[in-house]
């Protein structure tokens, strides 16, 4: 199968290409454009219909996986290529547009972190989602980075196995990474319920 729904046209040559690099730079593209004001609804849709449209790219191929289409070597590798374009250093004249690009990147840490486990090793099976949220917003007081992301990966693990993500347990907890996180995590909830693609033009 050669996906053409997330990145426009097939791959380069490739047997799988669920998104493209030149997509990315499309959205950072219209970033630049933009006199971005996250306090505006164009403005926060744009960002979110970016993060929204990575997130979709990932339930392709974790949607690939499961059906049997790619192996978990391919859906590893092609969830590492993603995560290395989408995640990489941003260049952007604008400070408050890098800055806001950067809100995105965080956001979207655990949803690849959490698809590579999830094709590693399955979903955890140890506590619920929000069982999970609650404990990585404990270790990020405790300042435990590292701890609290791990917590966050394992809630998305659940996430993409079905499991049901209540952001209203983002309202229990401190704004920070770990709500930056979760949110990246709803992202993900959404994209794979609804994998449409998110037009950047």
């Amino acid at each position: 199968m050669t996906d053409e729904g997330a990145d426009g046209a097939p791959g380069d040559g490739e047997e799988e290409q669920f998104y493209a690099e030149e997509r990315w730079q499309n959205w950072l593209d219209r970033v630049a454009d933009e006199d971005l004001d996250p306090e505006e609804e164009e403005s926060a849709r744009l960002l979110i219909n970016l993060q929204d449209d990575t997130a979709i790219a990932v339930a392709k191929v974790l949607s690939a996986h499961d059906d049997g289409v790619i192996d978990a070597e391919a859906a590893a590798e092609e969830l590492t290529r993603i995560r290395e374009i989408v995640l990489s250093e941003v260049d952007l004249a604008d400070e408050d547009s890098l800055m806001l690009i950067d809100g995105v990147q965080t956001s979207l840490v655990p949803v690849f972190y959490a698809a590579e486990e999830y094709v590693a090793a399955g979903p955890s099976t140890d506590a619920e989602v929000a069982e999970y949220v609650r404990a990585a917003a404990d270790a990020e007081t405790e300042n435990d980075v590292d701890a609290a992301l791990g917590y966050v990966v394992q809630a998305g693990t659940r996430v993409i196995d079905d499991d049901d993500l209540d952001m209203d347990v983002v309202d229990e907890i401190e704004y920070g990474l770990v709500s930056e996180w979760v949110n990246g995590l709803d992202s993900l909830q959404s994209a794979l319920a609804n994998p449409e693609v998110v037009e950047d033009d």
